[in-house]
This record gives structure tokens, C-alpha cells and sequence, in this order.
């Protein structure tokens, strides 16, 4: 049995928003170690998002984007008996963060033809209308682990 990870990366409050989840959004936006230029990005992005949405706060926007697109169930891979079995299981917290920072800048580098904090600001707006391909993929995510509901039994 595994044991306890205890050296994990906890991630300090940026400057200008105060909030964690959008220090981890740079982080995942960064590339190269450039987290000035990954810091710009996100700031622009909420600056788009206050001016397309019209809300004060744009890290409201943000805050449901990421709770439209955090999944609850996920399936795992487990070996029984010489098959594999798709087994669903329930998604931790962090993970379930991590997945949806994950899906939503994924989302926004798929897209083509514009800056990126454009494309992120695109993918967050439709995230929080609950659109949009990262809101697809926990949809996906779910029914896989909605039609593998037999093998639950397996779970260890």
C-alpha cells in the first residue's frame, strides 16, 4: 500500500487577486518557467472576462467555470484477475481541482487563431454557462464512469 505524499507544492495567493486558484492557473498556464509572461496572460484574461460578462468580479466567473468543470466520479484502471477493468471511483478534492485547471487551459490551447488569454477567457466564460469542451470532458468522464458502475466492486 502506498503511503502518505507529505512533500506536495503548495501553491502561495498571487498578488493582485489574493486567491490560490488563480496562482495555480498561472501555474498551469506558465511554459518554459515563464511565469511573468504566464502572469500577464491570466490578468488579461480576467480584464477580458470583466469587460465580455460585465461583472465586477471576475473571479466569480472563474470560481464557477471551475465548479462546472471539477468531476465527481472518474474512472481508474484495475487489474483482476488477468482482464483490466474500468473501476469508478470518486475524485478527491485536490484532484478534482487539478483536473478542471487541467481541462480548461487544455481547452483553450486547442483553439486556434488568437492570444491566449483570449482563447482562456473564451473557454472560462463558456465554463461557467456550463459549455464548452472542458464541461464536455467531465460530461465524458461521468458516463464513462456511469456505464462502468458494474465493476464498482472492484474498487479497492
Amino acid at each position: 500500500m502506498r503511503r502518505k505524499v507529505n512533500n506536495r507544492n503548495i501553491v502561495g495567493p498571487e498578488s493582485r487577486y489574493n486567491s490560490e486558484k488563480v496562482g495555480k492557473l498561472i501555474n498551469y498556464i506558465m511554459e518554459s518557467g515563464k511565469k511573468h509572461t504566464a502572469r500577464t496572460a491570466v490578468y488579461m484574461c480576467f480584464d477580458v472576462i470583466k469587460e465580455k460578462t460585465k461583472v465586477a468580479d471576475p473571479i466569480e466567473v472563474f470560481e464557477a467555470a471551475l465548479k462546472n468543470t471539477a468531476p465527481a466520479m472518474e474512472v481508474r484502471s484495475r487489474r483482476v484477475g488477468g482482464a483490466n477493468y474500468q473501476v469508478p471511483r470518486e475524485v478527491r478534492p485536490e484532484r478534482r481541482q487539478a483536473l478542471s485547471l487541467k481541462w480548461i487551459v487544455e481547452a483553450a490551447r486547442s483553439k486556434k487563431g488568437a492570444p491566449i488569454h483570449m482563447k482562456l477567457a473564451d473557454e472560462i466564460i463558456l465554463a461557467s454557462k456550463n459549455e464548452g469542451e472542458a464541461v464536455k470532458k467531465r460530461e465524458n468522464t461521468h458516463k464513462m464512469a456511469d456505464a462502468n458502475k458494474a465493476f464498482a466492486h472492484f474498487a479497492w
